[in-house]
């Protein structure tokens, strides 16, 4: 059985804003997708105005065996920062839109396991290219809106939350840690 890092900080952090996020929105709703099956989906999926498939959905926090990261850490050669495992790990969630102080952005959360196996070929890509680029190795764990190439990343090695754009270095520091800039966003919108 695998255990999730125990930063009790920062998942104190994450399950406040998803009691946000729930506050805000009781009724999350998606796209339906029957190849895309998740822990988060309730009841039957239904056709809206539009004839899109659409059905609701509840952030679920994980359960033992949690995500592992074994595997990845092997192949990458160092361990991920705990804050990367405890974001991704904590719940199974749809992306989710929020207000920080810099500005609106889109938390990326796993759906399902499809999207587990996805995310770990991109973070193998992504420290190919930064070693290439000789770049610090950063997870991304959001993206900037409206329609921006900036996204935030965890610094592994630091655990600070960064401003980058692809294949450069990071812009600026925007909090010492996840639990901090965490503490300071309201959920605003849901993605399809």
């Amino acid at each position: 059985m695998n255990d999730l890092p125990q930063n009790t900080a920062l998942s104190a952090e994450i399950d406040r804003f998803f009691a946000r996020f729930q506050h805000h929105c009781p009724d999350p709703q998606t796209e339906f997708d029957a190849e895309w099956p998740s822990p988060c989906e309730q009841g039957t999926h239904w056709v809206d105005d539009q004839g899109v498939a659409r059905i609701r959905w509840q952030p679920q926090q994980r359960q033992a065996p949690y995500l592992d990261f074994a595997n990845l850490e092997a192949a990458l050669e160092f361990p991920l920062h705990d804050d990367i495992k405890t974001h991704y790990g904590r719940y199974w969630a749809a992306n989710i839109g929020a207000h920080a102080e810099e500005g609106d952005l889109t938390l990326l959360y796993l759906w399902n396991q499809t999207d587990v196996d996805r995310l770990i070929e991109n973070l193998i890509g992504h420290a190919v290219a930064c070693r290439n680029n000789r770049t610090p190795f950063a997870v991304f764990f959001a993206v900037a809106e409206p329609d921006s190439e900036y996204f935030l990343t965890i610094n592994n090695t630091s655990g600070a939350v960064q401003l980058e754009a692809p294949g450069k270095k990071p812009l600026r520091t925007l909090a010492p840690d996840l639990a901090t800039f965490m503490a300071g966003l309201q959920p605003g919108w849901i993605h399809d």
